[in-house]
This record gives C-alpha cells, structure tokens and sequence, in this order.
C-alpha cells in the first residue's frame, strides 16, 4: 500500500476526480507547453455528464489562467479505460504543438496515455486488513505504530498534524459561513443553523446527531463552494471523519495528539480499500466514497474508545456492509444533493459502528477484508447510471420533476 500522504490530500473541493485530478494534470501540462499560446481540453465520461456541476471546466480555466482556453464536453465517447478521461491540446500559432490524453484516477491522481505510469511507490508490505492485524498482534504494537514503523513517526505526525488542522479549519469556517452555495439548486448553506437550532426536547442523542451533522454539513458546504478541504478518501466524503473526530473531542476532550494517532488508523483502513478495491464513485458508486470514509471514521472512533484490533476492524465492517449498493446520482452533477447530507448520516453510522462493535463480544464472521471484495464486486454491477453520471437514481427522478431541468 501506498503512503497516506497519497490518501490524505489537502486542495479545493468540490471532486477528487474532477477537480483535483483535472487541475493538476493541467498545470503540469501547462509547464510542458509553457510556449503555448492556446490550450484546447475535450472532457469525456463522468467528466463530461457531471464537470459542470463538479466545476472541473472551472478549476480548469483557473488552472489556464492568462491563455486563450476552450473546453468541450464530450458525452457519447465511450471510455473504455477509465470512466474520467480528458484530452488536452497545445496550441502555438494555430498550430497543434503537443497533447495528452488524461486519466484523473480518483484521489487526485491521474496518468497520461502512452507514458509511463507514475504510481506512488508502496510502503507498506501489508495490503490486506487481516495481514495487518496479524503483523501487529505479533509484535505486540497498534495500528498507529504500525504507520509510524513504516512512514517514520516524526514524518508522518507532522503531515497528520497539518491534516488534521485544515479538517478543524473547515469545519469552523462551514460553521461560520451563510449564503448559498454556487450552482443552479440555489442551496442554502445550512450547517450554521444546524449547529444553532438547539431543540426544547434536546436529549444526549438529539444532541450527538445534531452537533455531528452540523459539522459534517460544515465540511460538505466548504467542499460544494470549492474551498479548501482534505480528502477522506474523497472530496464526496470529506466531511464524515472530520466530524466523527470533531465530535469525539469536543464530547469526551481528547488531545489533539490521540486524534492524530486515530487519523493514522483511518487512512490504513482507507488504503485498504483503496488498495484492494476503489475509492472513485464514477467506478463504483457512493458506497466507495461515503462507505469507505465511514468505515474510517469508524475505525478511527473504535480506537479513541480504545477497542482492540478485532474490535477496529468490526466497526470498519460494520459501517462499510450497510453502505454496500449506495449509487452516486448526484442531482446536476453537483456535490451537493445527496452527497452533503450523505456526510452528515455516515457520521452519525460511524459512531454508531464502534458503539455497536464494542458491545459484539464473539467472533464476527464477515470481516472487513470481505466486505471490501463485495463492495467493488457490487460497484462493478452497479449500471453507469448510478456511477456519477447523473443519469439515473435521485439525479434523473429530480430532473424528470423539474420543467427547467436541461
């Protein structure tokens, strides 16, 4: 598995794969053509059915900033190879100079055509959950030192600890934050009046839910507006972990230094299902985003509850399994109905997890291993509508509702 500074990644929302991935495969297209007088991009797949909503036409023309720029959507090019793909032209006194066709691969990564692949090296030998559970159960360590062993602990605290800045960053400036977000839905930002509305029947669960979606809604808002968040795995579902670990140390004043320690746990948990499995909602719908970041804020609140590894690994399970079939309809292509009130939920289900997990004292018999090879079994049979094209699901039945729908 690779490091989690390529899991966690800290940039401009609204989409991993459509903005992060477009954004820098630009900029380093537009380094290699620094010459150039005109760049032309032809976006295809999900890039093409969702980029307006996602703003990828607009972090692209941002990224251009200063050339003459044309961007085209392509929605009948059949992608074989990758669900979002891109061509890029340079262009230089009417004349074509240089081009790439783009892979934007999730998590803000992408590969080029014909070149060779740049893939992060691995560091970790371990890439199955189980294979981890077993080296650390044999030498007597936790899933925190087990990142710190491999990635070198001063390394990788320090990186955690900016992560961990910018999600409390995010969430303070969603919960600070009114107006409407960006997009033809006119939505209204609502994290602030989520944090405020304090019921006349407000027992301890009414607050847990309220407090946990305000912030998660906070983090989703941030994301819609194209701020600055980080992804956790995706820009989709930024907000679930940030919540869950906001709450927990808000609720039960834990150190800024256990949550570190608990954001490690996440990222291994997300490996893994990055590693053995998909984390893109275009390849395997909602369920790789939002599933897997409550599996991993799961994770990471079972080991603040300090639960043992077979306790982690459960609530991981648990939260993922009833994730499992989750389409990605995201409504105009935007990252904002269902996505940030997804947040909001599987923030409430990760706590729910490690709670549930910790009272299952016997064995489980489906692992977290297992349900990530059912997970991407499930995406792979999921049909192209429900894998943000926003041709079917919620998308489709809002739009077949509304007499201005384009």
């Amino acid at each position: 598995m690779q490091s989690l500074k390529e899991l966690y990644k800290i940039g401009n929302g609204p989409s991993s794969s459509h903005t992060m991935g477009p954004k820098r495969a630009t900029e380093a297209f537009k380094n290699k053509n620094s010459n150039a007088d005109k760049f032309k991009i032809i976006l295809y797949g999900s890039l093409a059915r969702t980029g307006k909503g996602h703003l990828t036409d607009f972090i692209i023309k941002k990224s251009l900033e200063g050339y003459k720029t044309e961007i085209l959507f392509d929605t009948n090019f059949k992608c074989d190879v990758h669900p979002n793909t891109f061509d890029i032209f340079a262009y230089k006194n009417g004349k074509e100079i240089d081009k790439w066709r783009v892979y934007s691969i999730g998590g803000g990564s992408f590969r080029i055509e014909g070149e060779p692949e740049f893939v992060a090296k691995d560091v970790y030998k371990q890439k199955k959950f189980m294979e981890i559970r077993k080296y650390c159960e044999k030498k007597n360590i936790d899933l925190y030192d087990y990142v710190c062993e491999v990635e070198g602990k001063e390394n990788i605290t320090n990186f955690l600890s900016e992560v961990w800045t910018i999600m409390q960053k995010s969430i303070n400036n969603g919960l600070n934050a009114k107006g409407v977000i960006p997009g033809k839905l006119k939505l209204k930002r609502k994290a602030k009046d989520v944090y405020e509305r304090k019921l006349n029947y407000e027992m301890e669960d009414t607050q847990k839910i309220r407090l946990l979606s305000s912030y998660a809604y906070a983090v989703g808002e941030e994301n819609a507006c194209g701020g600055v968040i980080v992804t956790a795995p995706t820009c989709g579902a930024c907000g679930v972990l940030p919540a869950a670990l906001y709450y927990m140390k808000q609720k039960y004043k834990i150190s800024d230094e256990k949550i570190i320690k608990a954001l490690a746990v996440a990222g291994v948990i997300g490996n893994v299902v990055k590693s053995n499995a998909s984390i893109s909602g275009a390849e395997c719908g909602c369920q790789a985003e939002i599933g897997t970041a409550c599996s991993m804020a799961a994770g990471a609140v079972a080991y603040l509850l300090g639960l043992d590894m077979e306790r982690i690994d459960n609530s991981a399970e648990v939260a993922m399994e009833h994730h499992l079939g989750l389409t990605c309809d995201p409504v105009y292509g935007y990252v904002q109905i269902p996505c940030i009130e997804r947040n909001a939920v599987a923030a409430v289900r990760a706590i729910d997890a490690a709670i549930l997990s910790s009272m299952l004292k016997e064995d489980c018999l489906v692992t977290f291993d297992m349900v990530v090879e059912t997970m991407y079994e499930t995406g792979k049979d999921l049909s192209t509508h429900y894998r943000e094209t926003s041709e079917g699901g919620l998308a489709k039945k809002y739009c077949n509702n509304k007499f201005n729908c384009d």
